[in-house]
């Protein structure tokens, strides 16, 4: 019979006030593609980076990660890419338990999570195709399928004319685009994005949460870790809000429309936000 390795959470003394328990939001139907059963991460020297956490995230799911700095919002996805290890409970992917991911299968686990960044993560050196390009070399990609996917999906994000452009020849904005196009480049089910508008202006913001949804709604899910409450608010999608590193709500909003287009999303978001079609505000 297969035995279950548990891990033991170290004890520490009480020091903070209660918060009330948020039961996990149920999902019918398939494995969801995210859960977490349980999870605490308490690092070197005692600091708590999340505690107890139970969640579970749908197939095609568009679901804000959001709290203060420090909350466990950050550790929450360096524990989905398995950078982290948790003290305590179970993750899955998909239905694997990430415990059994051994060291030498986690890079075979990170080609089906694409990842962005507040800080892009480029590579300056590199061109705009190259960078894209590299994503799919470091996994084998044959030349053939390079040259047909990074135009395709260049053309996607909006990048088709900077195919030969380098990183510091690029704005912001644009920067956020290639990284978005890097990893979303292999299609994987799930997308992970830690504050990826954290850098940009508000009309920018706007155009890479289109672009965000725009993938959501090709079925892949999305998970976005971020401290701007107006672009959540506006958003109207499922929120699972970190405290000290409890979650202390999870809910689904009813107010948006599954069907919305990602050019109806934008304008409904520019005009929610009094963002004008220059990028300020109204």
């Amino acid at each position: 019979m297969a035995t279950t390795r548990s891990r033991v959470l170290p004890a520490r003394a009480p020091s903070r006030a209660p918060l009330p328990a948020v039961p996990p939001v149920p999902r019918p139907g398939a494995a969801p593609v995210v859960e977490l059963r349980e999870v605490s991460k308490v690092y070197d020297g005692g600091s708590v980076g999340l505690e107890r956490a139970s969640m579970k995230i749908g197939r095609g799911e568009f679901v804000f990660l959001v709290g203060a700095t420090g909350c466990g919002k950050s550790t929450c996805i360096r524990l989905l890419l398995k950078e982290l290890e948790p003290s305590a409970g179970s993750i899955l992917i998909a239905g694997k338990d990430l415990d059994e991911v051994g060291r030498k299968q986690v890079p075979l686990l990170r080609r089906n999570i694409g990842t962005v960044f507040q800080d892009y993560k480029l590579l300056p050196n590199r061109t705009v195709y190259d960078n894209v390009a590299y994503s799919l070399k470091v996994i084998g990609e044959p030349r053939q399928e390079i040259r047909r996917k990074v135009p395709d999906i260049l053309r996607l994000v909006g990048l088709s004319t900077k195919l030969h452009n380098y990183p510091d020849q690029l704005s912001g904005g644009e920067q956020q685009r290639v990284s978005i196009a890097r990893a979303f480049v292999n299609h994987p089910p799930l997308l992970l994005a830690d504050e990826p508008t954290g850098n940009l202006d508000p009309e920018t913001s706007i155009g890479i949460m289109q672009l965000i949804y725009r993938i959501n709604r090709t079925g892949t899910t999305v998970v976005v870790a971020t401290h701007d409450k107006e672009m959540v608010d506006k958003m109207r999608r499922r929120v699972i809000e970190l405290r000290e590193g409890r979650i202390v709500r999870d809910e689904l909003s009813g107010l948006y429309r599954p069907d919305e287009s990602t050019t109806e999303f934008a304008v409904r978001l520019r005009g929610e936000m009094g963002v004008g079609a220059e990028g300020h505000p109204n």
